[in-house]
């Protein structure tokens, strides 16, 4: 049976490294249905200033003394070794507040006047993991803070078998996840939350941008599709959207044949873990995993 894939939604962007290992084992599909509730933390919440960690590298600039301008990369415990003052700390910290630290420091019995600028030359500290349905799945460095979209740019954006509904597990406590963690039935709400955030909300403006942060997995799903089988002119499978009917469900399967009819279509659906066959309108609302049957047209 031949599948029909929906456009996939292109981004453009830069691919990074690819990581293999996962944790735990995600449904193949997620079924994208209306009544999903959407975390207001990802979105409403004012994004902080980027906070400096191990393995990035600092630009830092002091004016009119070049001999202490240059490229330092922050250690694993979150110094960086800085000429005249030894070592500094600046993991956890914002590039204003260290701006001020390293000022504070020069003024103490090393330069009469200062004037700093620190800035991130390369990112390295904080990433998250991108998995599922997208062209380079792996590792991506968060570059100060970003949305979904732009990280999913840097995962060189999602396959046309991609479903439109994103899954982000996000540790529930400070520290953030150590790996990437799979969305799945049962998993420990203790230790992680997982949301869902339809693509296309965010496209359309119903919802605003949603933010990432350090740690977090970004899953995206395989589209859950249904199925149109019997008298009509290209019988298959297709993706499901959200809301669409069985009239539309028909029309992309190509439409009736001239042997069939739009009187006495079927629907087998899996209702209770159980299949049934339901009796449908064409304007009866399609599901996923839904197979469609025309019967013939009796003369």
């Amino acid at each position: 049976m031949a599948s029909r894939k929906r456009q996939p939604f292109y981004f453009a962007g830069v691919m990074l490294l690819t990581w293999a290992p996962v944790y735990v084992a995600a449904q193949d599909v997620v079924q994208e249905t209306s009544d999903r509730v959407y975390n207001p933390s990802l979105s409403d919440a004012v994004p902080g200033p980027y906070l400096v960690g191990p393995q990035d590298v600092l630009r830092v600039t002091v004016f009119e003394e070049p001999d202490l301008t240059g490229l330092f990369t922050v250690d694993p415990d979150g110094t960086l070794a800085f000429p005249l003052i030894d070592r500094i700390t600046v993991g956890g910290r914002a590039l204003r507040e260290i701006e001020v630290r390293l000022v504070e420091r020069l003024l103490d019995g090393y330069l009469r006047y200062a004037q700093v600028k620190v800035e991130v030359e390369q990112y390295g500290s904080q990433k998250v993991y991108v998995l599922g349905e997208v062209r380079t799945p792996g590792v991506v460095s968060l570059t100060g803070n970003m949305t979904l979209f732009e990280v999913l740019v840097k995962a060189g954006s999602t396959t046309e078998d991609a479903g439109n509904l994103v899954q982000i597990v996000r540790s529930s406590g400070a520290r953030a996840m150590s790996g990437p963690v799979l969305p799945q039935e049962g998993i420990d709400t203790d230790r992680a939350e997982v949301t869902a955030v339809d693509l296309r909300d965010i496209r359309t403006g119903q919802l605003s941008q949603v933010t990432v942060r350090n740690g977090d997995t970004v899953y995206v799903p395989k589209a859950a599709r249904f199925f149109v089988t019997g008298n009509v002119r290209d019988p298959g499978a297709f993706v499901w959207e959200r809301g669409i009917t069985v009239l539309q469900a028909v029309a992309l399967a190509g439409g009736v044949t001239e042997r069939g009819s739009t009187r006495g279509i079927k629907i087998l659906r899996v209702v209770d873990n159980s299949r049934r066959e339901i009796s449908a309108d064409m304007k009866d609302p399609v599901e996923p995993g839904d197979t469609i049957r025309v019967r013939q047209r009796y003369f």
